[in-house]
């Protein structure tokens, strides 16, 4: 695609957020809100200067939790996926232990992994657990969805199970897999929030959902309004982040990736 048209391609979102905080803007000042009912962006950005020492060490803390419960459940989703398509038995079997992990709200389970765990590794699985079936469900069903006759054709030449699997299963899987990763990507960010609130992390290595309720008690909402932009320009790099890895992985051959360049 040329830069000029994905320039035309970004501007309308960018004109509207533009457009929105100013509207946001006026309406605070021509309204004269309190700052204590809504901050102005203005306001709001300058709170993110004034309190970084605060806000930047909890953002921290927040993405390693992020980072460390999308990586397991990177791991955990294909290897459990894996085994799914190697053994059917196996998905049978374990499938239905992952759909109550996934229904069972998060925040009825934080306090019970507290008391077994201590606070930072309970905010650990927690987050593992949000991310961890989007990216279990869409491998496997990637790795299911393989052409019949293709599959056919491979084991007509004597291909073992794990040619198959490598050379057959796992690039059609991989757009399903990708589409998973760009889901928990998110997921794990909010199951990240979810878990500080309902685990209670607190004090010295806390977390940006402790710094915003911390604020909240203190009537601070600026500062909320801060944090709560972070969390939402940190969901916007890790979902730009997948989304780039995704069409690099798959602009020379899938459709999808394909269809966007045009």
């Amino acid at each position: 695609m040329r830069k000029s048209a994905r320039f035309l391609l970004l501007l309308p979102p960018f004109l509207v957020f533009v457009l929105s905080l100013g509207l946001w803007e006026a309406i605070v000042r021509f309204r004269s809100i309190p700052s204590y009912i809504l901050p102005a962006p203005s306001l709001v950005i300058e709170t993110l200067y004034r309190d970084r020492a605060i806000l930047f060490p909890a953002l921290w803390v927040t993405v390693q939790i992020t980072f460390g419960a999308f990586l397991a459940a990177v791991v955990g989703g294909v290897s459990v996926a894996l085994l799914f398509a190697r053994w059917p038995w196996a998905e049978r079997s374990f499938l239905p232990f992952a759909i109550i992990l996934q229904v069972t709200p998060i925040v009825a389970v934080a306090p019970l992994l507290v008391i077994y765990l201590d606070a930072g590794t309970a905010v650990l699985v927690c987050a593992f657990l949000v991310a961890f079936f989007p990216i279990l469900a869409n491998t496997a069903l990637g790795l299911a969805a393989t052409d019949r006759m293709l599959v056919d054709l491979f084991a007509f030449y004597g291909a073992s199970r794990a040619q198959t699997l490598w050379w057959l299963r796992w690039p059609a899987g991989l757009p399903y897999f990708l589409g998973g990763l760009k889901i928990g990507g998110g997921l794990a960010l909010i199951g990240a929030i979810v878990a500080e609130l309902a685990a209670g992390a607190a004090g010295k290595g806390a977390g940006l959902a402790f710094r915003i309720t911390e604020a909240g008690y203190r009537l601070n909402i600026p500062r909320m309004f801060a944090g709560l932009a972070l969390i939402s320009l940190t969901g916007i790099v890790i979902f730009g982040c997948l989304a780039f890895l995704s069409r690099f992985l798959l602009r020379h051959w899938h459709e999808s990736a394909q269809a966007s360049e045009r």
